[in-house]
């Protein structure tokens, strides 16, 4: 009689688990993981002028510059004065280095955070920023793969009040922003919001000149990666249930695209 086959990616991601609820966190342990587990990521960061502070810590300047103008965007389809006393749950999904999610937290106390990251050298961040912060509406950061299936992500739950995106689309292959949608689609709850934000194409051009420059940057560093059309999400979107219901203009020529359930 066949051994059934172990899954070697609910293996690492609970090894990741491990390491990031152990005293000794830190991107060198992470590395060795994978190591011996086979598993060597794509790395390749999109902001290359990401820094390192302290033990553990990044700090990625776009991030600090755009962490208030999203805030703004959550706090109008959250407001405190209608929320307060409410237990919400956020899945978000791509965390970066963390500053985000330590941001949002702070100002939204009836919400609690589930941070992810694919790229496994800021699972360290993301949880020295947490344990820095003192917050208790935020969750360990789990390693998350948007392509894989959502049964090897370790959730506490399966149910989600906000799922938010915050600029992975262009920086990953078409398929992860398929998987999104249909993992969305699995995740939200009922009036559910799924917020993703980023530069995007619309009808087919990309405007300004600075985004058509950054899409060109992109592409001559990964063929896959490139301003994604929002036609073609909102073509995604509807497949897997879920409609476009409002852009929201924001600074440096990026959108918040707001979904819902049709």
């Amino acid at each position: 009689m066949s051994m059934p086959k172990k899954d070697p990616c609910k293996k690492a991601a609970c090894e990741i688990q491990k390491c990031l609820q152990s005293n000794a966190v830190d991107s060198g342990n992470i590395f060795k993981l994978f190591h011996v587990l086979g598993f060597l990521p794509n790395l390749k960061g999109a902001d290359l002028n990401i820094k390192k502070m302290g033990n553990n810590k990044l700090f990625a300047p776009s991030a600090d510059r755009n962490k208030d103008p999203i805030l703004e965007i959550l706090q109008r389809y959250y407001p405190n004065e209608g929320n307060n006393g409410c237990d919400l749950f956020c899945l978000e999904i791509s965390s970066g280095t963390g500053q985000h999610v330590i941001h949002f937290a702070q100002n939204l106390p009836f919400m609690t955070f589930q941070p992810s990251e694919f790229t496994l050298s800021n699972l360290p961040s993301i949880q020295e920023y947490i344990a820095e912060s003192g917050l208790t509406n935020i969750l360990s950061p789990l390693a998350i793969d948007i392509t894989c299936p959502i049964d090897r992500w370790n959730l506490t739950r399966q149910n989600y009040d906000l799922i938010l995106n915050i600029n992975m689309i262009h920086i990953s292959p078409w398929q992860c922003t398929v998987s999104l949608f249909e993992k969305a689609s699995t995740l939200l709850s009922l009036k559910g919001v799924l917020i993703t934000y980023g530069p995007y194409a619309f009808h087919g051009i990309i405007s300004p000149e600075s985004n058509i420059n950054f899409d060109r940057s992109l592409k001559a560093r990964d063929e896959q990666w490139g301003l994604r059309d929002i036609d073609d999400l909102i073509k995604v979107a509807s497949e897997n249930g879920l409609k476009l219901e409002k852009v929201e203009d924001m600074p440096s020529n990026n959108k918040s695209l707001i979904w819902k359930r049709i």
